[in-house]
């Protein structure tokens, strides 16, 4: 996995990340998307993740990335990635 990822306990409001984006209504269809940390819509003491005009609560497991470069290449290793070297 790529080690450069966006520190989610250190981003604040106004912070662009990318994000590896599943299209929900074609699951074999992922993209990298440009995003914004936001303050959350219904609790100003917590951060949301604005992206495509919606609000979406940050999940444990979810993975930010700083630039589109590095969220490509963790797509690559995650989803290209067949033990070859």
């Amino acid at each position: 996995m790529d080690m450069d990822m966006v520190d989610i306990a250190s981003a604040k409001p106004g912070d662009e990340v990318f994000v590896i984006y599943r299209n929900p209504h074609v699951p074999t269809v992922a993209n990298i998307r440009a995003a914004e940390i936001v303050t959350h819509p219904k609790d100003p003491n917590a951060i949301a993740l604005f992206l495509n005009e919606t609000f979406h609560v940050i999940e444990d497991d979810d993975a930010f990335f700083p630039t589109s470069e590095s969220a490509q290449r963790a797509f690559e290793g995650h989803f290209f990635d067949f033990g070859e070297e």
